[in-house]
């Protein structure tokens, strides 16, 4: 017989308090038991799917720490490798070359093919020639009895002159007599410093030495004392420094109007300490100028007073201090080039659990896309190129470059490179494409501040607030004199020995 689900809504049950289906048990007991339970299971539930959130929450962020680590690891390896490279040559294997280059012989060290050979220039002028009598015996083999032959072997060489002594000039004064002043006066005769016990050549050869050559006052003084017999002490060659320094302080001022007033210019900075502080090297210039200034900040107010009014095109890397700054900019190709290859070599070294197939050709395509872009831009510049195509290259450009930055990366430090190529900045990248003239990479600028580092590896920085003048001052005219075709020594005696006007002409002897 089968039983209701329900029992008739007239029915009542016979064992309210001890019911023999529930071994005697109080049925309204059982009820509030069963409910209690209930209740509590639904407790025991809740607690669960909290446990599992909180599980599940901490299994994601433990993969991403892994993530994390892997990442950290492969770029603290990358490092490693940059700085401590192996003792031992590549074998064919492990460089990425195709197999025909792979079994071709080694290549006989060199210039590359193609490169033009060098060799010393005949000088245009013989100071004295010496007669050589022929020789006895043959300097290959040793016989004797040499017969004489007709003709003779010219050979040219080329030496310094190195004078032990120095010059000692005594200046003779005729004094006239100011009536205004009531005292003598006299005038500076022809290449003389007054009441300087030591005179413009060797000062400016010191300078020279110290700015251009990168030498420190110590062996500075040693070259001076063992080579042309000049004594002096370290501590005098810093003055010759400071009275260069103040001599050319007009000329400096001038020069960083002239910067400003140009139509393109390259920017960068390094690192720098004075007395203990951080402080940084600006620099701003371009082929023909040259202009450093050693300031505390690294903001953009710094770099805005830096710049002034300057309305032209900036040549950068992706520092923000540089926004607002010229009429337009140039991102500097070759920056994006070797962070591209770094995230790749990068990438390489994570697990193969923690790759994304896509980093590798995103960052391949990058590199040979921007590659392609400085190669077009020397063709433009040679004129094997003409400048009319140069508006349909950059929309080819940019649509490469879009296609590669389509989708999105799993590798974080490819998805910022492709935010930055997809963002505002992306028209910036073929700023030469719209301007003749303008370079697609800011090496110029690392190349003009090279010589900073590496006298800052000398030095060690500076310690006053004249020590960052004289290196502010002295830098930028001897760099903006080479790029005039004027020898920086000859430069620094002239502003040593005449005024300002005169320094002025010199330094820019080429310019038109």
């Amino acid at each position: 017989m089968p039983r209701h689900s329900w029992p008739p809504h007239d029915f009542e049950c016979p064992y309210p308090h001890n019911c023999p289906y529930l071994d005697w048990l109080s049925t309204t007991w059982v009820l509030s038991e069963y409910r209690r339970i209930n209740k509590t299971r639904n407790e025991y539930l809740q607690i669960i799917d909290r446990f599992r959130d909180a599980l599940d929450e901490s299994n994601r962020r433990v993969r991403a720490l892994e993530r994390e680590n892997a990442e950290l690891k492969a770029k603290m390896t990358l490092l490693h490798q940059r700085q401590f490279k192996a003792n031992r040559r590549k074998r064919a294997d492990e460089t990425e070359v195709c197999a025909k280059e792979a079994d071709a012989p080694p290549r006989k060290r060199g210039a590359p093919v193609g490169h033009p050979g060098w060799s010393r220039p005949v000088p245009t002028r013989v100071d004295r020639t010496v007669h050589v009598e022929a020789p006895s015996t043959c300097p290959h083999c040793g016989s004797a009895g040499l017969l004489p032959a007709e003709g003779v072997h010219e050979h040219i060489q080329e030496d310094i002159v190195i004078r032990p002594r120095p010059l000692v000039t005594r200046y003779v004064h005729r004094r006239a007599h100011c009536r205004r002043c009531n005292r003598a006066v006299v005038q500076a005769g022809k290449d003389e410093i007054p009441n300087a016990p030591i005179g413009p050549v060797a000062k400016s050869a010191a300078v020279y030495l110290r700015y251009r050559i990168g030498i420190t006052y110590r062996k500075t003084r040693e070259i001076l004392s063992e080579l042309f017999g000049l004594s002096c002490v370290p501590a005098s060659l810093v003055g010759f420094d400071r009275k260069a320094a103040n001599k050319g302080e007009a000329i400096y001022e001038d020069l960083r109007e002239k910067i400003r007033a140009s139509d393109f210019l390259h920017a960068d900075e390094t690192s720098w300490r004075n007395d203990g502080l951080g402080h940084y090297v600006w620099y701003a210039g371009n082929e023909d100028l040259a202009y450093f200034q050693i300031d505390r900040g690294r903001s953009g107010d710094t770099a805005r007073a830096l710049f002034g009014n300057f309305a032209g095109v900036l040549v950068r890397d992706r520092y923000a201090a540089y926004n607002g700054i010229g009429r337009d900019w140039q991102s500097c190709l070759a920056h994006i080039i070797r962070r591209a290859r770094e995230i790749r070599q990068e990438h390489s070294l994570l697990p193969d659990a923690e790759k994304d197939p896509l980093v590798a050709p995103f960052c391949d395509g990058v590199a040979t896309l921007l590659a392609r872009a400085c190669v077009t831009e020397k063709q433009l510049r040679k004129g094997t190129l003409s400048w009319d195509k140069a508006a349909g290259i950059e929309v080819r450009f940019t649509k490469e470059l879009g296609k590669l930055c389509k989708r999105t990366l799993g590798f974080k430090p490819a998805e910022t490179l492709r935010n930055h190529l997809m963002g505002n900045d992306q028209k910036r990248l073929f700023t030469f494409l719209r301007n003749p003239g303008v370079p697609p990479t800011n090496n110029h600028a690392e190349q003009s501040l090279r010589s900073m580092v590496i006298f800052r590896k000398v030095s060690f920085g500076t310690r006053s607030e004249k020590g960052i003048k004289t290196h502010s001052i002295i830098p930028s005219l001897v760099q903006t004199a080479r790029r005039q075709g004027v020898h920086p020594r000859k430069m620094l005696q002239t502003l040593l020995t005449a005024d300002t006007a005169t320094a002025q002409a010199a330094l820019y002897l080429n310019s038109s």
